[in-house]
């Protein structure tokens, strides 16, 4: 504490007014805190870089007559760093109102004042009045007692926000002497004599007043009242060293526009001369029309476009490149000079500039209302000159012009404000459809002749400098709220964003940017001609008589000689590399800048004018401009990207962030939103970091920080309008509609109408009058929605095609990179839209619909890949494998993989439905296997569909493509992991049944009829273990319907490989046990159908993973399967002749009873032989005899045991009927047959001794005569079923022929299932089924499934005798109804 108040003291002295004039220029070794700062502020920018370091070449000069520049440039800094703290603790304090003494919980908590509201209050209001006059004790004597005891601890905590005030007081002292000294001494101040140091001035000048009226918005008054009153605490009552000069200082400068009028009023008339001179390019800027028609932004003449050079106006171009210089200054010059509107030309100058803005930006975004200041403290100004005019009319001739023109000023601001109001907004929207259709010109004309760039890059600065001044009034006007009472901050209301100019303002400058970097090389070149050639120019005009005469002295002739010599070294760009030229011209415009130093010096003996008049008579440029212009064409070689960044740079957006990404997401996607413009959006962004004032270290932090969320929160808008392009595109309104067809039904019925009515007008029939007839979308009419898809298709190409080739966007450490995160998008879209298309709004989605759905995507992301340089099509391969594999990659060169492995969530939900639903059938929806159509068939829906729907060869052909081989080998497992469980329950039978059925076998070889049906009667729970068994025969049945499919699906897709495999089956060695890898490839060629006996194979498999079939009880399996004939469930059984099956699905467990004998017959002869080598200790002869007839041992204990099961099947069921109780011996007969067919280890010649073939032959004629689905069967006999085959091999079983033969029956396809519908699943449609390959055919052709007959006689005369012209029903329903069966015995 001491040593700072040691250092405010010493300030003090440095500042009182008793200071010598020697110490004038000390001033600026008090500001090293702010001017170590790399400020590059498009205020100040344009003379830091050079004029911050030729305070050398005016002291080097060694005159007094030069102007010190460099301490205008540094103060203007200076000003820069005042507000940046200014802001800062603004924001610290959560943007108090200290006018209306205004303060919310955020500012008392912020913790640089004390939490006492009253106290602090009560000293703001009374300010300046000295705290002990307030009787501060009676206010809050808790808090004032709180004061004491932490005095020093709160003023540590103002103590560097007083030091700001100091530093405020410093700074409005020494600048507003600069001011002064700058306004005295100039010769003149015009933009196109002086245009440096007037840009330099009025730098200064605008930082001043910005900063004085910026400083209220800060609770000055409390701050030096509360450090004053803590100052006293302890220090026994006596006052800060500083504190009356500080209380004198805020006292003047409340309001700051009172102590600004005062401060300034000397410097008044030269502000009046700069802002007329400026005033004609202020027009010019908003005369739209006149830009327009005159080329003033046109590469080429507007009315001569051959033309490909504009001679128009060149010098106007630069000074439109500082037209929003210009606003500023007319916008603050008048707001502190409000004499100067008395100037007969400033009214439509202040009027122009005033109707188009309803703000004055201060400092980022904070402003003050623009017209409320004029009406409050510029209006009462004019009032009073008014007043004084009028009463000096009859006195002074003058005072009559004055009055008039002080009249017309009253009226103006008076009016304006509403003029604003109304007429702003429509003012710069025209102003942004002009730089709109000029940039999106100069973008096509540049690219398309860049060798013209060079010669109009100040047109460009002026494109890129008048579209930066309208994007920031967008928004710094976005919301404004004008009143008439005067507020400190303003809360926006909503923002309105629907202009998309910003989008194409945006874009043309990024445009433009990129034009001028892609070209540097060329700009320098152009530049460093221009100078070259200008050196010539200068050096003939230093030679005139009239330079000659002026007699110039030595040092300032030193310096042009010196300019003369920078010029003429200038290295030449012909036949070198320019982009390899390095060339610092700095030291040029040093020079240059000291001689505007000396001779626009009143104190000079030469000066501006003198060397105009000097130079001006040879009819060429004069001195002065070509010196102007050579210091401006250096900027081009060694500055070119810091004018790009003060033209072109949007930063500032960085303050109004929020609203940016706001009129992004309304604008971008909007009926004029061109995707191309996001590019702009996003590169905005790489420039915020650069708001940062290093004066406040943090600020980099929170601006890099708000930068990289404005961009994650850009860049998932433009993936999610990504994605909504796509699924535009992939709804049934897109792509959809293309793809429509109708239902054969529908079809049917419209062709029908069709071959009867030739009017197409004539009405359709009703019930199809709803439907869309594909081609409807070629129809006029229907031309909208083609006209949908085709701008969301172009959109979709050039979003996709402008990400992909926009750079990287770099904000601090984060890089960018829109083509992985569009990668992403559109894989992560895939992925969720097959999750989303999985299931339908009843179940699960068709698999034939899914994957049509899936390549309807794939196509629109395939349109997408040919403009995107990266492999989509390897993205969505690795989305589907991972649906249907997550385990790790490693894992997928795995044979076995392990038990922990789950798969994707996809493959995952279809497998569990087809288990749950079809396999198991938990719904109840009466789950039939279908032999002849080779499908489950539902008596209602599941979900949304028929069960037929969803599991013919053709659904699963779907399921096979989109999953893949990990998708068959899940559903596979599943099955493997059901059906272990329901053998499982199989051996447990056997386990707790044994005796009974040992007792049952006996009773059974021993004829005993009477002790066997006791001991049948004494089974336990015979039924559920029936049902266990049907539930492993529908597992069964659908393993083989997906193993059949997939190898279809190989087939058609490496028929190679497919062919390999299939050859190599037929000669794999039949050994028991098989070794490793002959077993694996087994195990292979079951998963595609490619073994002859697939269900024992199965069976085989699960046994061997779990281990069972251990036990001798699994001896007497063929006994229990026999004791299943004397259960209840045959007394709802009936064969079915359209499915080829029975009602309750009994046939199922025939393919059950064969693949559990077999498959346990192999595990048993294999643990056995393993046995018997560990017995031998491996020593066992494997000679080729020996594996053919451990096989040959295999099939013949296959055949007993199979025998067994028949012969005593056969038994029960013969001995169980009577003439009262035939009604079971039907189905029973029937199943006996189907088994035979089943497996190849029973013949059929085997079942003859048991069930004579003459009561089969009636059973299936009296069934097959009756069926309508029989006469094409009957009336097409194949050749294989002659008599002698039959009896040997063939099953009496109806079964579909060979893929090239007539397909005998239709299986019922993709009815989904309508509540209204009048159509049954019987008469359904389906389009033909013979194509589908049939693996039972190509393997074991030796038996068919049909209405089995043994003479051809007999087929015709069934034949003749069925009802062909017959339709209807299924007979399935009768047959329920009539139990007995038709069997005849005549």
């Amino acid at each position: 504490m001491a040593k700072s108040r040691q250092h405010f003291a010493n300030q003090d002295a440095s500042l009182s007014p008793t200071a010598g004039r020697s110490r004038e220029w000390d001033g600026p070794s008090r500001w090293s805190e702010y001017l170590n700062l790399q400020v590059t502020s498009p205020m100040t920018s344009r003379s830091h870089r050079n004029v911050s370091s030729d305070g050398q070449a005016q002291s080097s000069s060694g005159s007094h007559k030069g102007l010190n520049m460099q301490y205008v440039v540094q103060l203007t800094q200076v000003a820069e760093g005042l507000m940046a703290k200014m802001y800062r603790l603004n924001q610290i304090l959560d943007f108090p109102d200290s006018v209306n003494h205004v303060f919310s919980e955020a500012f008392w908590k912020a913790g640089v004042f004390p939490n006492c509201p009253r106290i602090c209050v009560l000293l703001s209001k009374k300010f300046p009045e000295h705290h002990i006059k307030l009787q501060l004790e009676r206010v809050d004597k808790v808090a004032l007692d709180a004061l004491h005891e932490n005095a020093e601890v709160h003023l540590q905590s103002l103590e560097p926000w007083v030091q700001l005030l100091l530093d405020l007081m410093a700074f409005r002292e020494q600048a507003l002497r600069l001011i002064l000294d700058l306004s005295s001494t100039v010769i003149t101040l015009l933009p196109h004599q002086n245009s440096l140091i007037l840009h330099a001035f009025m730098d200064l000048f605008c930082s001043f007043v910005r900063v004085n009226l910026f400083s209220e918005k800060m609770p000055r008054k409390m701050m030096l009242q509360m450090y004053n009153l803590l100052h006293a605490m302890s220090r026994n009552d006596r006052d800060c060293d500083f504190y009356h000069r500080l209380v004198q200082f805020i006292d003047s400068y409340d309001p700051p526009l009172k102590g600004l009028h005062e401060d300034l009023n000397f410097v008044s008339p030269r502000i009046g001369e700069v802002l007329e001179a400026v005033g004609p390019i202020i027009f010019l800027s908003t005369d739209t029309r006149k830009l327009r028609n005159e080329g003033f932004l046109s590469p080429f003449h507007p009315r001569y476009p051959d033309i490909l050079t504009n001679s128009a106006h060149p010098m106007r171009a630069q000074d439109l490149a500082n037209v929003t210089s210009y606003r500023e200054w007319v916008l603050l010059g008048y707001l502190v000079c409000p004499d100067e509107l008395l100037r007969v030309t400033s009214i439509d100058i202040a009027l122009v500039v005033l109707k188009e803005n309803l703000v004055l930006t201060l400092f980022r975004d904070e402003y003050v209302l623009l017209h409320e200041d004029y009406q409050l403290y510029v209006l009462p100004r004019i009032l009073e000159s008014k007043k004084m005019a009028k009463s000096g009319r009859t006195k002074q001739k003058e005072a009559d012009l004055e009055y008039s023109v002080a009249k017309q000023v009253e009226k103006m601001i008076s009016e304006v404000h509403e003029q604003a109001i109304l007429s702003c907004d429509s003012i710069h929207r025209e102003r942004r459809i002009l730089l709109k259709q000029e940039i999106g010109r100069m973008v096509l004309f540049f690219t398309d002749q860049p060798s013209l760039l060079a010669p109009n890059i100040q047109m460009v600065f002026s494109a890129l400098a008048l579209a930066q001044c309208e994007v920031l009034w967008y928004f710094q006007h976005v919301g404004i709220a004008s009143s008439k009472s005067k507020t400190a901050r303003m809360v926006p209301v909503d923002i309105d964003p629907s202009d998309p100019t910003i989008g194409f303002l945006l874009d043309g400058m990024d445009h433009l940017c990129c034009l001028v970097r892609k070209y540097i090389a060329a700009i320098r070149g152009y530049a460093l001609s221009f100078l070259s050639s200008c050196a010539g120019r200068i050096r003939f005009l230093l030679g005139t008589p009239g330079m000659v005469a002026l007699d110039l002295d030595a040092n300032l002739k030193g310096l042009f000689q010196k300019i003369v010599q920078h010029l003429e070294n200038i290295p030449k760009p012909q036949g070198e590399n320019i982009s390899a030229i390095t060339c610092n011209l700095s030291e040029l415009r040093k020079d240059w800048l000291s001689i505007l130093m000396i001779v626009t010096s009143a104190r000079s003996s030469i000066n501006i004018r003198h060397l105009e008049k000097a130079t001006v008579s040879t009819g060429k440029e004069g001195l002065l401009s070509e010196g102007n212009a050579a210091y401006n064409w250096s900027r081009c070689v060694d500055e070119l990207e810091s004018q790009l960044s003060k033209h072109g740079s949007l930063r500032k957006l960085y303050f109004y962030h929020q609203h940016l990404a706001a009129v992004f997401r309304n604008t971008m996607f909007g009926p004029e939103g061109r995707p191309q413009h996001c590019c702009a959006w996003l590169g905005v962004a790489s420039s915020f970091p650069e708001c940062a004032s290093s004066i406040v270290p943090e600020e980099i932090t929170k601006i890099g920080r708000d930068a990289v969320l404005y961009v994650e929160s850009l860049i998932e808008s433009i993936m999610g309008g990504l994605e909504g392009l796509i699924n535009i595109l992939d709804s049934e309104g897109g792509f959809g509609s293309l793809e429509m067809q109708l239902l054969p039904e529908q079809a049917a019925v419209f062709m029908n109408y069709a071959s009867r009515v030739s009017i197409p007008s004539s009405k359709l029939p009703r019930g199809v009058a709803g439907f869309l007839l594909p081609g409807h979308e070629s129809y006029p009419e229907n031309n909208n929605s083609i006209k949908m898809l085709e701008a969301a298709m172009q959109r979709l190409t050039n979003l996709c095609s402008v990400l992909n080739d926009m750079e990287p966007i770099c904000v601090l450490n984060h890089v960018f990179v829109l083509r992985e995160y569009m990668r992403e998008c559109i894989l992560g879209n895939f992925r969720r839209r097959l999750l989303t298309v999985l299931k339908t709004d009843n179940d699960l989605q068709r698999p034939s619909v899914l994957e049509s759905l899936l390549h309807r995507h794939i196509s629109i992301v395939h349109l997408a890949e040919q403009h995107i340089s990266m492999d989509l099509t390897q993205g969505i391969r690795e989305v589907l494998l991972s649906e249907a594999f997550s385990g790790p990659v490693s894992s997928l060169h795995l044979f076995e993989k392990p038990a922990d492995l789950n798969t994707g969530s996809a493959a995952e939900a279809v497998c569990n439905w087809y288990i749950e639903n079809i396999v198991k059938d938990i719904s109840g929806a009466g789950i039939l296997f279908a032999p002849v159509h080779k499908c489950f068939k539902s008596t209602r829906p599941v979900g949304g569909y028929f069960a037929e729907s969803v599991t013919d060869l053709r659904e699963l052909q779907s399921y096979v493509r989109i999953f893949g081989g990990y998708g068959v080998d899940r559903l596979d497992r599943m099955m493997k992991e059901h059906t272990a469980a329901l053998l499982n329950c199989i051996d447990t039978s056997l386990r707790s049944n044994r005796e009974v059925l040992e007792a049952v076998a006996a009773g059974m070889h021993s004829g005993d009829r009477t002790e066997k049906e006791l001991y049948l009667r004494q089974i336990v729970d015979m039924d559920t273990i029936i049902g266990f068994c049907i539930q492993a025969g529908q597992a069964l049945a659908f393993d083989q319907l997906l193993a059949e499919a997939a190898g279809a699906v190989l087939e058609e897709g490496v028929p190679l490989i497919y062919s390999l495999l299939s050859g190599v089956v037929k000669h794999l060695p039949d050994e028991i046990p098989e070794k490793k890898e002959i077993r694996r490839m087994r195990v292979v060629a079951n998963s595609v159908n490619l073994v002859s006996d697939h269900d024992s194979e199965w069976v085989r498999m699960i046994l061997e993973e779990v281990g069972g079939a251990n036990d001798g009880s699994w001896s007497l399996l063929p006994y229990l399967f026999a004791a299943f004939m004397t259960s209840n469930i045959w007394s709802s059984t009936a064969f079915n002749v359209d499915t080829g099956g029975f009602n309750n699905n009994i046939h199922c467990l025939a393919r059950c009873i064969s693949a559990v004998i077999a498959g346990s017959e192999f595990v048993r002869l294999e643990r056995e032989h393993h046995q018997k080598s560990s017995l031998s200790n491996g020593h066992v002869a494997a000679t080729f005899d020996s594996e053919i007839q451990s096989r040959l041992s295999t099939e013949a204990s296959i055949k007993s045991a199979m025998q067994i099961f028949v012969k005593f099947s056969a038994g029960i069921i013969l001995d169980s009927w009577s003439e009262t109780n035939r009604s079971n011996l039907v189905p029973k007969l029937i199943f006996l047959d189907q088994l035979c067919e089943i497996s190849s280890y029973l013949p059929r010649s085997s079942l003859e001794p048991h069930v004579p073939y003459a009561i089969l032959r009636s059973i299936y004629g009296q069934y097959y005569a009756n069926s309508p689905s029989a006469q094409p069967a009957l009336l097409s006999i194949s050749p294989r079923h002659s008599p002698a085959v039959s009896l040997a091999h063939a099953s009496p079983g109806f079964r579909q022929l060979r893929g090239d033969s007539t397909p005998q029956s239709s299986a019922t396809d993709s009815g989904y299932f309508r509540g209204s519908s009048t159509y049954s699943q019987e008469h359904s449609y389906a389009p033909d089924s013979g194509t589908i390959r049939s693996s039972d055919s190509r393997h074991r052709n030796v038996r068919r499934s049909g209405p089995l007959d043994y003479s051809s006689s007999r087929k015709v005369k069934y034949a003749e005798g069925s009802t062909s012209g017959s339709t209807g029903p299924s007979p399935l329903p009768r047959f329920a109804v009539s139990r007995s069966g038709p069997i005849s015995y005549k």
